[in-house]
């Protein structure tokens, strides 16, 4: 017998997203290591699958989303505690709120291997220059501070390697991969949502957090547009968060009531995309999304704006089609080009599911992550 190293995975949010989802498929995965996430508020399904796995979880008090000096001190504590207990060898950590604290805090420690995965820089959202500097600064001394860090496109790798003491082996590009999805059927899936949808209606549907960085509020507008000319529509959005009266009320003020729903969140909810005839994803910042890559492989066609990674994904015209950020105009244009020609749906449901096939393979990323553990 040998004895397990022992790795603590942090993330700041346990609900369920992009983050918590990378965390999850990787801890459960890990065989050969004594396996621990750590996480703040929200709590939510990540735990629950977590538990399933029979993987311990360790609450960090005072750790949320928003940036509260005194909070902020408290966490600080907290990690400190929580590493002096657990003794991790490596600790991964996951969005940026607890990259550079946990780095800073695992240095004063003595952790062993200290391991960023960015998730999207946030100094990408739509920010005045000064939260900008200020974030760009805590993102290099995240990278400083780490032993390693993961970042998951090209794009992103390119816009911090040049910076001031950051080298080719403090960086390493991989690209989030997924595991294979049990999809319900199309007849399955809309029956879902049958007090929405009938059996007539196209569908344009999302998965995503209400959030201003998921451009919601774009999207609701392209689709209002929409229904001037094409009244049998209608948009379905999974997911929850902190903009939901406000979109509740950008919906009431375009009367769209009986066309877009704002369903909550859905356990498993990507096994619900066959309901869908085109996958929306308007965000206004992203680094690698998993909803492009489970929408692939529900071979839908997707329409998407250019940042982040995505274009990296997908080929304009080929395996998506590709829009600005913030461009409703543009994104009710495209949606009306694929509304009536559903041979050009087929064919990039089609051309995005073999690229997701070839690109994005969960076992290349597990490996290539596994590697840097060693």
């Amino acid at each position: 017998m040998f004895n397990k190293k022992k790795i603590l995975f942090l993330i700041t949010k346990a609900n369920w997203g992009g983050a918590q989802k990378y965390v999850f498929d990787i801890a459960s995965e890990l065989k050969n290591y004594e396996v621990t996430v750590a996480h703040g508020e929200p709590s939510g399904e990540l735990i629950e699958k977590l538990e399933i796995k029979n993987i311990p979880t360790i609450k960090i008090k005072n750790l949320n989303r928003d940036v509260k000096i005194l909070d902020e001190l408290k966490v600080a504590i907290n990690l400190w505690k929580i590493f002096r207990q657990e003794r991790p060898e490596i600790i991964h950590l996951n969005s940026s709120k607890i990259g550079g604290l946990g780095a800073l805090i695992g240095r004063m420690v003595g952790i062993k291997k200290i391991i960023f995965t960015a998730h999207g820089w946030a100094f990408n959202e739509n920010r005045n220059w000064l939260s900008k500097t200020i974030i760009k600064f805590l993102s290099w001394l995240t990278i400083v501070l780490a032993h390693q860090t993961i970042v998951i496109n090209q794009q992103e790798y390119n816009q911090v390697i040049n910076w001031p003491f950051i080298t080719k082996n403090k960086l390493t590009l991989i690209y989030n991969g997924i595991k294979p999805i049990y999809f319900l059927n199309r007849n399955e899936a809309r029956e879902y949502f049958k007090d929405k949808i009938k059996d007539n209606n196209l569908v344009i549907g999302t998965i995503s957090e209400l959030h201003k960085n998921k451009g919601l509020k774009y999207a609701i507008k392209s689709f209002h547009q929409l229904t001037k000319e094409h009244k049998n529509i209608k948009f379905i959005i999974i997911g929850e968060g902190e903009e939901r009266e406000y979109l509740e009320k950008k919906i009431k003020k375009y009367n769209l009531e009986n066309s877009v729903f704002l369903v909550g969140e859905i356990k498993e909810a990507s096994q619900y995309l066959k309901a869908f005839d085109i996958f929306l994803l308007s965000s206004l910042k992203e680094g690698l999304p998993f909803v492009l890559l489970e929408a692939g492989l529900a071979k839908l066609p997707v329409v998407t704006t250019k940042v982040g990674g995505i274009p990296e994904i997908i080929k304009n015209d080929f395996s998506g089609i590709l829009v600005g950020k913030k461009e409703n105009d543009k994104i009710k244009d495209v949606l009306e080009q694929l509304i009536v020609n559903q041979e050009k749906r087929r064919q990039l449901g089609e051309n995005l599911n073999m690229t997701i096939k070839n690109k994005s393979s969960f076992g290349k990323m597990f490996e290539a992550t596994k590697e840097i553990y060693q």
